[in-house]
């Protein structure tokens, strides 16, 4: 992974440009969680009720969510250590380095700040409302997913990988997939 591509990772999950309009509908689901315990990924902290990520290590969602795939352990983001975190695994053959970052906002909706909405598109991850971003800032070989955590709130997984943006996208599906269940419950 190029360095030049490590600060495009850093500077989209850190600064964000423009905002998308269009509304998703979605309906809250309440938590099974027993009162007092800790979600997956939790540190176990007392939680504050006006940030759903009280306590919630993005570093540990995304070692959970790599887990397997050849990738090293997760790193705070130089930018934002708080909310965001990244892991690259390098180019090996003719198989393209791959950067992850996932970062959690708390206070920011997850259709805010989208930088280039004309190649947005809203749906759902694992049934969780949801936009897929392709080639943020115009950068081929990108792809995010911006997941909504009620209330207000919302995971943004960011990823890049050589210059095929449609491989790109197939993959942090697949990551956004397996961060979606170690998020706050709706």
């Amino acid at each position: 992974m190029t360095a030049r591509r490590a600060a495009v990772v850093a500077a989209a999950l850190a600064l964000t440009l423009t905002a998308c309009t269009s509304q998703v509908g979605g309906q809250a689901t309440p938590s099974s969680q027993a009162p007092g315990s800790t979600a997956p990924g939790t540190s176990g902290a007392t939680a504050d009720p006006g940030n759903p990520f009280s306590g919630v290590s993005s570093c540990s969602i995304l070692d959970q969510a790599l887990a397997g795939q050849g990738f090293p352990k997760a790193e705070p983001l130089v930018a934002n250590p708080k909310e965001g975190c990244r892991a690259s695994k390098p180019t090996s053959g003719n198989t393209p380095g791959v950067d992850v970052g996932l970062s959690l906002n708390p206070g920011r909706g997850y259709k805010e700040n989208v930088g280039n909405p004309s190649q947005a598109s809203e749906g759902n991850v694992n049934g969780r409302p949801a936009v897929m971003e392709r080639e943020p800032e115009n950068s081929p070989g990108q792809c995010d997913v911006w997941m909504e955590v009620k209330p207000n709130s919302r995971a943004f997984v960011l990823l890049a990988s050589g210059s095929d943006t449609a491989m790109a996208c197939d993959l942090v599906k697949g990551i956004a997939e397996k961060v979606e269940p170690l998020l706050p419950k709706n």
